[in-house]
């Protein structure tokens, strides 16, 4: 189907949308006059919004049992903080304090 508008001597205001047959004469009315809809879906990757100086705040709690996946270094700060995904609740994300990986997870 091909797709255009109509429009009277009345200009924009009055113009419909138009569905066209390409094989034979039929034309009809659309029922909308979206023709497009973009559904944008964000998600938010929450360790890039972690500032990696979090290491030198001296009131995090830090942990020698969550060794890092990148660098296994022991020792990494831990906060607790309610995640974006609404299903997921409260989760506890890790920085490494090996200053040169400064890795962020989360378990």
């Amino acid at each position: 189907a091909v797709v255009s508008t109509q429009s009277g001597h009345y200009g924009r205001e009055n113009k419909k949308l138009m569905y066209h047959c390409q094989n034979c004469e039929h034309v009809q009315q659309a029922d909308n006059n979206c023709i497009y809809v973009n559904k944008i879906t964000h998600e938010i990757d929450e360790l890039q919004n972690i500032v990696g100086d979090v290491i030198t705040d001296p009131t995090l709690p830090r942990t020698q049992d969550h060794p890092c996946p990148r660098c296994s270094q022991c020792l990494a700060v831990f906060f607790q903080a309610q995640s974006s995904v609404a299903d997921q609740g409260m989760r506890l994300y890790y920085v490494c304090c090996n200053q040169q990986c400064n890795h962020k997870w989360t378990e």
